[in-house]
C-alpha cells in the first residue's frame, strides 16, 4: 500500500484530451530530443562526423581516427601518416584525411585516397595507395568486437603505425595501437543492404561479370571480351566473399582489363 501512497492525485484526465495530449507529446520530444542528444554527442564534438559500428555504415565518405582527433593522413607519395592532432575537434578530417570507402561484400570494403587511389599493403608492411583498381590486396575487413574496431587486411594483419607514424598493417593481433575509429560524415539513415552494395555488384553473376568488363576494359577493338568459362565458379566466389578477385582472374585471361598486366 505504501507504493499507492506515492501516487500524486489530483483531476481526472480523459484519454485523448488537449491537456493529456499535449503533454503526451511534449513528454515524447523530449524523449526523442533527449536521445538524439545522447547519440549524437560524440558527433558534435568531431564537427558532425559520428562512429560506426557496422559495416553496412561504412560507405562514402569516411575518416579512420588512429589516436584521439588524430586521422589516417594520406601523402602525395602514395604513403600514409598520422596527421597532427586537431586543436578543434569540432573542425573535423581534413581533405587529406577523408577516404571513399567501397563496400565489395557482405565483408569487406575497399578504400580509396583523395588521390583516386585503392589502399593496399607491400610486402614490408606498409600502407600504400597506389592501386587504380579494386583486387584481392585492396579489400579490408573490418572487425567489431565488445565495443572496438580494427581493419584487417589481405596478409591478415591489421591497420597500425610504427614508431615514425608511418601506417602500417605488421600484427597479425589486435592491441592498442591496432584499435581505431571509423567516421562517416554521411547521414545517419536507415537505409536496406542493396542500397549499399554497387550498382555493378546487383543482379545476378553475368550480368556483375558484363557490368565491370565495361567498365575496365580498354576497348581496342569495340568489342565485348567475355570470359567463357563456367559461371559456377563465379556462384561460388560470390557466396565465400571473393567474387572481384576471382572476376578479375577472368578479366585477365581474356586480357580485356587495362589494370590487367
Amino acid at each position: 500500500m505504501s507504493a499507492y501512497s506515492l501516487v500524486k492525485g489530483g483531476k481526472l484526465k480523459l484519454k485523448g484530451s488537449k491537456t493529456e495530449s499535449s503533454r503526451k507529446h511534449k513528454r515524447k520530444r523530449k524523449r526523442e530530443k533527449g536521445e538524439k542528444d545522447v547519440k549524437d554527442e560524440d558527433a558534435e564534438l568531431h564537427g558532425g562526423w559520428w562512429t560506426v559500428d557496422k559495416i553496412d555504415e561504412i560507405l562514402g565518405t569516411v575518416a579512420i581516427e588512429m589516436t584521439p582527433n588524430a586521422y589516417v593522413h594520406a601523402l602525395d607519395n602514395g604513403l600514409f601518416t598520422i596527421g597532427a592532432p586537431h586543436k578543434d575537434p569540432k573542425d573535423g578530417p581534413e581533405p587529406p584525411e577523408q577516404l571513399t570507402a567501397v563496400q565489395v561484400s557482405e565483408n569487406r570494403i575497399a578504400l580509396k585516397s583523395g588521390y583516386g587511389k585503392y589502399l593496399t599493403v607491400d610486402s614490408e608492411g606498409m600502407v600504400t595507395g597506389r592501386s587504380d583498381a579494386i583486387g584481392p590486396r585492396e579489400q579490408w575487413e573490418p572487425v567489431f568486437q565488445e565495443g572496438k574496431t580494427a581493419l584487417s587486411c589481405h596478409n591478415g594483419c591489421f591497420l597500425s603505425y610504427n614508431d615514425d607514424t608511418d601506417i602500417v598493417a605488421k600484427s597479425q593481433k589486435a592491441g592498442e595501437t591496432e584499435f581505431i575509429k571509423i567516421r562517416s560524415c554521411a547521414p545517419r539513415v536507415k537505409k536496406q543492404r542493396d542500397d549499399f552494395i554497387p550498382e555493378e555488384d546487383k543482379g545476378n553473376v553475368a550480368s556483375c561479370e558484363v557490368s565491370y568488363v565495361k567498365k575496365f576494359q580498354s576497348f581496342q577493338d569495340r568489342k565485348l571480351k567475355i570470359n567463357p568459362g563456367d559461371k559456377l565458379e563465379l556462384e561460388k566466389a560470390r557466396k565465400k566473399g571473393n567474387l572481384h578477385e576471382k572476376l578479375l582472374d577472368r578479366r585477365e585471361k581474356m586480357k580485356a582489363d587495362r589494370y590487367c598486366k
